[in-house]
């Protein structure tokens, strides 16, 4: 058998984990819940003009969660056409759970705490919030690291039945 290789199902995963995991936040955070908008520290969204261009940098934020999961999907794509990769669910699992992860952990460290343009939940508790999203992001790059490491030896080819 040849030489597989993990590198494009780790690159998709990753990419559409990320984008995933924004589209939870960005729907979930922002739009159902209502708790934050991209700017909402800097421009609370108290009046109509703060609210609409609130709206407009969270339709950037939801811009960029879709051109990651299209990426991932592109890269997921390429990589089914190839009989060199892999197919492991707990690979791919854990690269979903890990791009969501990173997600968490780059948004949370940059948006909430070096820039605070907003905080998971604005008020007396907005650090604990913040600290427990990172802590949630760090979780998510923690299970989907040991499930990635779990997979490392799945070789199932493309199209090959998977042994049970």
């Amino acid at each position: 058998m040849s030489r597989m290789h993990r590198g494009p199902l780790l690159s998709a995963g990753v990419l559409l984990g990320v984008g995933l995991g924004g589209f939870v936040d960005g729907i979930l955070l922002h739009q159902l819940l209502q708790w934050h908008n991209m700017l909402s520290s800097h421009l609370p969204p108290d009046t109509l003009v703060n609210a609409k261009v609130n709206m407009f940098w969270d339709g950037l934020f939801h811009a960029f969660t879709w051109l990651m999961t299209f990426a991932g999907l592109v890269l997921l794509w390429r990589a089914g056409q190839r009989a060199d990769v892999p197919w492991s669910t707990r690979t791919f699992a854990g690269c979903l759970l890990g791009g969501w992860g990173l997600f968490n952990v780059v948004e949370g460290l940059i948006d909430h705490q070096l820039l605070g343009v907003h905080h998971v939940r604005s008020g007396p508790s907005e650090l604990a919030w913040d600290l427990g999203f990172l802590a949630f992001g760090l979780g998510l790059l923690a299970a989907g690291g040991a499930l990635v490491r779990a997979g490392r030896h799945d070789v199932t080819p493309r199209g090959a039945p998977v042994a049970r």
